[in-house]
């Protein structure tokens, strides 16, 4: 039987609240979850996994956990959940782990292993890879060889080009690029946190970064700015032969409300 490709869809930096009323920077993050989850299923069809790539419950609540958890579970596709600085990783593990929803550190499955590491520091917005998931990625990088990988983190571990973004990227890229350079089936690292598209290259490896199901960052501005552009999700193909295909779905115009004159949240 020939070997087939995984389709992937990432959501990012869902910002949801206990209350479901609640907004930020001017827009219902909990409506604008909905409809990008609405918009990805129909377009790209029922995926092989989901990945919710952290910021995923800007109050950190139970509630705010829960109703992500509902919607998660009403879709019947497996999905990898991690943490970004407005999470609790511990929360999150009580909370998420039900049915087909999981908080586990990775999976293999087609020919691919997809590591998923917890890159935050408590009551800090940057990022860091500590010395326990560094043993992790070591452990889960020499297990599998034989599969390509793609290792997703909420931070991104090189500039994007944003001068007050990139003070809260990964403190500890070297680390990561010097494991990652021992093992060449490491494919792409996937990250949230940037709340706009980015696309780069670190020796071959892809990386990339992802719209946010709610407000987007202006890209390669040094000052933090609100851009006018709608809500989005990634979609990938990863293939048996480890390369990758990728794009992005956006909604089809900006929820009105948006806050395009904030200084910072």
């Amino acid at each position: 039987m020939p070997e087939r490709s995984l389709k992937v869809l990432q959501l990012t930096d869902s910002h949801l609240y206990a209350d479901p009323s609640r907004c930020l920077l001017g827009i219902n993050t909990l409506e604008t979850f909905d409809q990008v989850l609405a918009q990805a299923l129909h377009e790209q069809g029922v995926p092989d996994l989901m990945l919710a790539t952290g910021d995923l419950v800007h109050d950190a609540s139970e509630k705010g956990y829960k109703r992500l958890l509902g919607r998660l579970k009403l879709t019947g596709i497996p999905t990898y959940c991690l943490p970004g600085n407005h999470d609790l990783p511990h929360k999150m593990k009580q909370l998420l782990n039900q049915d087909n929803v999981h908080t586990q550190p990775s999976v293999q499955e087609d020919g691919w292993s997809l590591i998923f590491l917890d890159s935050t520091i408590p009551g800090n917005e940057s990022g860091n890879l500590d010395k326990t998931q560094m043993e992790l990625l070591q452990l889960l990088l020499e297990a599998h060889t034989d599969k390509h990988t793609l290792i997703c983190m909420h931070h991104h571990p090189l500039p994007v080009g944003s001068r007050w973004m990139d003070t809260m990227a990964l403190r500890n890229p070297d680390q990561l690029f010097s494991l990652i350079d021992q093992h060449p089936q490491v494919k792409a690292i996937l990250c949230g946190h940037i709340h706009q598209e980015f696309e780069g290259d670190y020796n071959g490896v892809k990386l990339l970064g992802t719209p946010s199901t709610c407000v987007q960052f202006i890209a390669g501005q040094d000052d933090f700015g609100i851009d006018a552009c709608p809500p989005g999700y990634r979609w990938m193909e990863l293939l048996p032969d480890g390369e990758i295909k990728t794009g992005l779905g956006l909604l089809p115009e900006v929820p009105s409300g948006l806050d395009l004159a904030s200084m910072g949240y």
